[in-house]
């Protein structure tokens, strides 16, 4: 069903599919045709058997909003674009994509993520056609990142952490799960969606895989995505102030599993010091000053994120 605050539009491929795989694509304000193409230039090879739902999630951008319209329009796969007029956020936003869905099997794929082999849609498929999996997460790179300096530090966290190797994520499956690049069948889907009391910036997907992996294997494979935007230090300042709130409550809902995590642990040591509303902004400063060393600053901008998760264990 539509919502009043929404507006949905089908190209012409759409109506009579019926699609194996529903790629689900979000986006706030970052433009999702390249991917839209690219998707669409390797279905070429499988007509029929993908399908991509893009969701604008209250952009309020006409321009941004036309060009997605015109190259779900072009493409040759079965697309829907949903422009929704206000910001229901990540988790709602994804099981709205989820509800347009016609898919068995359910791939979302962040709007700022490029495949980076050409049969990445077909490794998806050969392993829903050889195994029927329940979850599998294909890994994150930085392959085809573009080389900015404003990035350098965010690139090299994620490169420490996020861009993990297939042998690391299998040792913490449901630790190394991000939306980015998440296939999962239905019926898992529907018996555990997106936790919608999750607001602002990050671990839904998290605490999702950690309730997944209580009734579901969790497979980890090497079929990556490129990550093509990374966050200016400001701004990786401000999406983990939002994400203090969610730790929190992914804390509670799941203390023997966030227990291992070494954010829990270091956040639960700086918890004990005194005085951190005095030391914590001199964190933030030192992480967001590029003449500082970037080892030096990656190292403050841990630490900053830590302690504000203090506030919250």
């Amino acid at each position: 069903m539509t919502e009043a605050t929404e507006t949905v539009t089908d190209n012409a491929a759409w109506a009579n599919a019926a699609p194996r795989l529903s790629v689900l694509t979000p986006f706030l304000r970052d433009d999702p045709t390249a991917l839209i193409r690219a998707l669409d230039r390797q279905t070429l090879s499988r007509p029929g058997a993908v399908e991509l739902v893009v969701l604008d999630d209250g952009s309020d951008d006409d321009q941004l909003a036309r060009a997605t319209s015109l190259t779900v329009a072009q493409a040759t796969l079965p697309a829907r674009f949903i422009r929704s007029q206000v910001n229901i956020g990540r988790a709602r936003g994804r099981n709205r994509l989820a509800s347009a869905a016609r898919g068995r099997w359910l791939l979302f794929l962040d709007s700022d993520m490029l495949p980076d082999g050409d049969a990445f849609l077909d490794t998806y498929l050969r392993l829903i056609e050889a195994e029927a999996p329940a979850v599998v997460f294909g890994g994150f790179s930085l392959k085809q990142t573009p080389a900015r300096p404003e990035h350098a530090l965010h690139k090299r966290m994620a490169l420490a952490t996020d861009c993990a190797n297939v042998e690391q994520r299998r040792a913490a499956p449901e630790k190394h799960v991000f939306t980015s690049n998440l296939l999962v069948r239905r019926d898992v889907f529907e018996s555990e969606a997106f936790d919608e009391g999750f607001t602002g910036w990050g671990w839904e997907d998290v605490e999702w895989a950690m309730r997944v992996s209580r009734r579901y294997p969790i497979t980890h494979i090497a079929n990556t995505a490129t990550h093509l935007g990374l966050d200016p230090a400001p701004m990786m300042a401000r999406k983990y102030e939002q994400s203090a709130a969610n730790f929190g409550r992914v804390a509670r809902y799941h203390r023997k599993i966030v227990e291992r995590y070494p954010s829990y642990k270091v956040a639960r040591m700086l918890k004990r010091l005194p005085l951190r509303g005095a030391w914590r902004p001199l964190l933030k400063r030192l992480a967001l000053t590029e003449a500082v060393p970037l080892s030096a600053r990656a190292l403050a901008m841990r630490l900053y994120r830590a302690a504000l998760y203090a506030e919250v264990v």
